[in-house]
């Protein structure tokens, strides 16, 4: 595909292709959006300048042509292709469930003991990225291309694609937290990750905790590298190539989730939740199937309050939704056993005739559902163990339209920076004071329930999944008259916020 009216474009990579195919039960497949704000953001971008969104289809396919068709139907005539990368099942195995889910996922989520540091994985890694490569590399035409490279699974992208005389700008974006110098070094392969990752032109992380980590682990390792700035864009030069280094907050559509909650068939479906849990608060946790989510915590935390403050009883209930995950890791399949056997205790020990103490979802739900639910929850209990961001939190304020929620939320997420001073934090492994803070929600007058809410809801406006993506692109770009104009200069239209 050749450049767009002379733009740059734009190349997104990531270990998914934002769309889901099912198979069929006459063999074909059929494809459907995905979900997340990320296709929704760079879609604009992407019809604007032309470009290619690459990735793994999720699925192993035999004929790559047909795929290749399907793909294409999908966007049509956007100006913008899906490329899919087709990995084996050996593939999947090491690169994905292997080196990405059981080393740097718990490693980067401060969870070390869960890692498995096979030698396998890491081979089977450098493989899959070096494959990545090569497929970035067909659809490069010339050097003014931007590359875009998303998250843990893709760390050794950037050199990979060097080492085959890609000379494109390449960025870089780990959507997870980085960890500190005492935890990065357990990593066998410490030294390589940062080499590769020091490729990139530019590296975003979400918090400046996590870029502090980051620097402090290059510094540590290279005594010859020196990072420098004040500002949110720090830099260092190696072999005569600039890197620049900043932390991004990622965010949400705001105003889609705002529009969202005064949709009919959401207002239809909050009357019937309100009417299928009648009780004066409602309480929601909703997390996919992970350790790091910090549920059995969160469980331990509401039946505590419900001991230490009777009151409570027969007037709160939470709602927990849980969303399958990796179910075929067995870590993720004791962790769901262990969810199910907390709430059969606590319903067992507290449920009166009327009330029960949690309800339990465990499935995917739409976007109507969702929407409904934060809706009908006066508090949101958002207590991971760690979080590069969590973006449940910021969903749930821009859906309260009515202001009158309450956010409880984890000091250990990536999006306590920006609402820490609203937000009830709290500290997930602190089950008394997580109780507490439950209570103190229960309790809280409406005045202050809106001023908190209102107070949330301006700053995600304000610093949405557009302000992520222009900013990210500004330190691209810098100096650089040829670079992307302002997202907000061509706002999504609702054909393409369907893709």
């Amino acid at each position: 595909m050749k450049n767009n009216k002379g733009k740059k474009r734009l190349v997104i990579v990531s270990n998914r292709l934002p769309v889901v195919l099912t198979e069929n039960k006459d063999g074909g497949w059929s494809i459907a959006p995905g979900s997340g704000g990320l296709v929704t953001a760079l879609a604009p971008v992407l019809k604007d300048r032309g470009g290619v969104w690459i990735g793994w289809p999720g699925v192993e396919i035999g004929n790559d042509e047909e795929l290749e068709a399907l793909l294409e139907s999908t966007t049509g005539n956007q100006g913008y292709t899906f490329s899919p990368v087709s990995l084996t099942r050996e593939d999947v195995e090491g690169y994905y469930y292997g080196f990405a889910n059981q080393i740097l996922w718990p490693l980067f989520h401060d969870l070390q003991t869960r890692c498995n540091f096979s030698p396998a994985y890491w081979r089977a890694y450098l493989r899959v990225n070096a494959k990545f490569a090569g497929k970035v590399a067909d659809y490069i035409n010339d050097d003014d291309d931007y590359i875009w490279v998303h998250d843990y699974h893709l760390m050794c992208l950037g050199r990979e694609l060097r080492n085959i005389g890609v000379h494109s700008k390449i960025g870089y974006f780990l959507h997870t937290p980085f960890p500190p110098l005492d935890l990065f070094l357990k990593l066998p392969w410490r030294f390589q990750i940062l080499e590769n990752l020091l490729a990139y032109d530019v590296l975003g992380f979400q918090t400046q905790r996590d870029r502090r980590n980051f620097v402090q682990c290059v510094h540590a390792m290279f005594s010859d590298v020196r990072i420098k700035g004040r500002s949110r864009i720090l830099s260092t030069t190696i072999n005569d190539r600039r890197i620049k280094i900043g932390n991004f907050p990622i965010s949400i559509d705001y105003d889609e989730f705002a529009q969202k909650a005064t949709d009919r068939d959401v207002k239809k479906r909050l009357a019937e939740l309100q009417s299928i849990y009648q009780t004066q608060h409602l309480v929601l946790g909703i997390d996919r199937l992970d350790y790091s989510k910090g549920i059995p915590e969160r469980l331990l935390a509401f039946r505590k309050a419900l001991e230490m403050y009777p009151d409570l009883r027969n007037n709160i209930s939470l709602i927990q939704v849980v969303v399958p995950s990796r179910e075929n890791i067995p870590e993720y399949n004791d962790l769901k056993n262990e969810i199910e056997r907390l709430i059969s205790e606590i319903n067992g020990e507290f449920t009166q005739p009327g009330w029960v103490p949690i309800h339990y979802i465990y499935h995917s739900i739409d976007r109507t559902e969702l929407v409904a639910l934060y809706l009908a929850a006066d508090i949101a209990l958002i207590t991971p163990l760690k979080d590069g961001m969590n973006l449940i939190a910021k969903e749930y304020c821009a859906s309260n339209i009515n202001e009158d929620g309450v956010l409880i939320l984890s000091e250990f997420a990536g999006a306590a920076g920006q609402l820490e001073k609203h937000a009830l934090l709290v500290n997930p492994y602190d089950i008394e004071s997580t109780a507490e803070k439950i209570y103190q929600a229960f309790c809280m007058a409406p005045a202050e329930r809106a001023f908190r809410m209102r107070s949330m809801r301006k700053s995600i406006k304000q610093m949405d999944i557009y302000w992520w993506v222009d900013n990210f692109l500004k330190a691209v770009f810098m100096n650089d008259d040829k670079g992307f104009l302002p997202l907000r200069d061509y706002i999504p239209t609702a054909a393409l916020l369907s893709v």
